[in-house]
């Protein structure tokens, strides 16, 4: 398996592409995570691979601080309480601590996977959440087989949940976790996941 680094990957069609998540609306992200995206005056929301930020803009308020990241620019207008990054969402960072943090169907075209899963929960103030959709069959060994129940242990004991039937992964409250996986690199080519779109296979060693 020929693995890309992190900068080779993000030129590619598979993540260029992320069809994905690119004009979803409010009510699709609820389906999609399972929870109420309701703010409280004085939230700070951050939306990784948040596509055009049609979502973020159905929740805009001028009392609340939402933050949309996507490596394309390709986003709706900017308004009071919302504002777009253009970066990739694994090198970026908020200034201050967030409420919510979420990723519809992002992960899936992530090189590090777990990375992000790490530092985005570090992001959380107190009373804070994570909740993206994640796919544990696309993080891998070298030899391209899944690592199945030890990823899904290590992430437990790492204080995230993960619901296996409808793929969200989750973390509650400040911290900082740490997975025991070294990243080796990204697989472009692994074809369709569970979504049947094309995604992203990341490499790890177990530590």
């Amino acid at each position: 398996m020929s693995l890309l680094d992190d900068e080779t990957l993000w030129g590619s069609s598979v993540v260029a592409n992320c069809e994905m998540n690119r004009e979803r609306g409010l009510a699709s992200y609820r389906r999609e995570l399972g929870i109420d995206l309701s703010l409280r005056p004085g939230d700070r929301w951050v939306d990784l691979c948040c596509g055009s930020g049609k979502a973020l803009a159905e929740a805009a308020r001028e009392d609340v601080t939402i933050v949309g990241v996507d490596l394309v620019d390709h986003h709706v207008l900017a308004r009071p309480g919302l504002s777009f990054v253009v970066a990739p969402v694994d090198q970026w960072q908020p200034s201050d601590p967030v409420d919510l943090v979420t990723c519809v169907h992002g992960l899936h075209y992530v090189g590090d996977k777990l990375g992000l899963l790490e530092r985005a929960a570090s992001w959380l103030a107190p009373g804070g959440r994570l909740v993206a959709n994640f796919d544990v069959a696309g993080v891998r060994r070298a030899d391209g087989t899944p690592f199945g129940r030890t990823l899904t242990k290590a992430l437990r004991a790492a204080g995230f949940t993960y619901d296996n039937r409808k793929r969200h992964v989750g973390y509650a409250g400040e911290g900082r976790p740490q997975l025991p996986f070294a990243y080796l690199g990204a697989d472009d080519k692994a074809g369709p996941n569970y979504t049947g779109q094309p995604a992203v296979h990341s490499c790890y060693e177990l530590l």
